[in-house]
């Protein structure tokens, strides 16, 4: 299948048109009471599987995967996230209140993403490995578990989920959304582990090494331990208030996100996204 550059631009139009009314879907009958579980889970799953059909197109078309330029990393973020989410919806009913703040987000990924060029960057030879593979794929595992679990405790910490007692499935408890959150957080935490042991390998195949703190590796570690620390907080101390939980999620999320979008694109060392 080779798909043309236009082509390719308005299938990626097309899915944040669909993220946008599956947000807006989900607002409207959120506040009208009306369950449309089936309709807003159609959307979801409509937008990645219409972006992984660019992402085939595009990888047959230029001959390498999207790991390289901005354009590469918020499209297949675009696709996974969604993808994350969308089958969360679907089997977690009680996570679907989530998609209040997931959806937003991955529409304001989206606008990015058409803002941006899709001029592809040739992939070095000493990238390619399996190890490549299994880096990125588990550092997208890892932020769409955290993207979930923080889109619940920012519900928590603006008060949304106010009732202590379950009155629907699209309306769980303070206490259920808070076991929600350090859930997927915490398999967040693995599959950060998981990108940073394979990140050393294929670093090894790549450039000769296994580390070398460029900025990268560095605000990865530091999102690692922060995150680490978080969920040894919440262990350790029992009557830490909940809400200062919420918030280091929060704030680990935050973190993540400059580490995935920001800090590959500014930094002048061998580690980034534009070569």
């Amino acid at each position: 299948m080779l798909l043309a550059v236009s082509t390719e631009t308005n299938l990626v139009a097309l899915s944040v048109v669909i993220y946008a009314l599956a947000a807006i879907s989900l607002v409207v009958n959120t506040r009208s009471g009306k369950p449309a579980a089936g309709v807003v889970a159609a959307l979801i799953m409509a937008a990645p599987l219409l972006l992984l059909v660019t992402i085939t197109g595009r990888w047959i078309r230029e001959g390498q995967g999207p790991f390289l330029t901005i354009y590469d990393v918020l499209l297949s973020n675009l696709c996974t996230l969604g993808l994350i989410f969308g089958l969360l919806y679907l089997y977690v009913p009680k996570i679907r209140v989530s998609g209040i703040v997931v959806l937003p987000f991955l529409v304001i990924l989206g606008v990015w993403l058409v803002g941006q060029s899709p001029t592809a960057v040739p992939l070095p030879a000493t990238f390619d490995s399996y190890w490549l593979w299994l880096h990125v794929l588990s550092g997208k595992f890892f932020l769409g578990f955290c993207l979930v679990g923080t889109a619940l405790a920012l519900l928590l910490l603006l008060g949304r989920m106010r009732s202590p007692k379950r009155h629907s499935p699209s309306q769980p408890s303070t206490q259920e959304l808070d076991v929600s959150v350090w859930q997927f957080m915490s398999i967040a935490f693995v599959c950060h582990s998981c990108m940073l042991v394979a990140g050393s390998v294929w670093a090894h195949s790549a450039w000769g090494r296994y580390w070398a703190w460029d900025p990268l590796e560095t605000w990865s570690l530091i999102t690692w331990l922060c995150l680490g620390a978080t969920l040894h907080a919440k262990v350790t101390f029992s009557r830490m208030p909940a809400w200062s939980g919420w918030s280091m999620a929060v704030g680990v999320f935050v973190l993540a996100f400059l580490t995935f979008f920001g800090v590959p694109f500014v930094s002048l060392a061998p580690h980034k996204g534009v070569m």
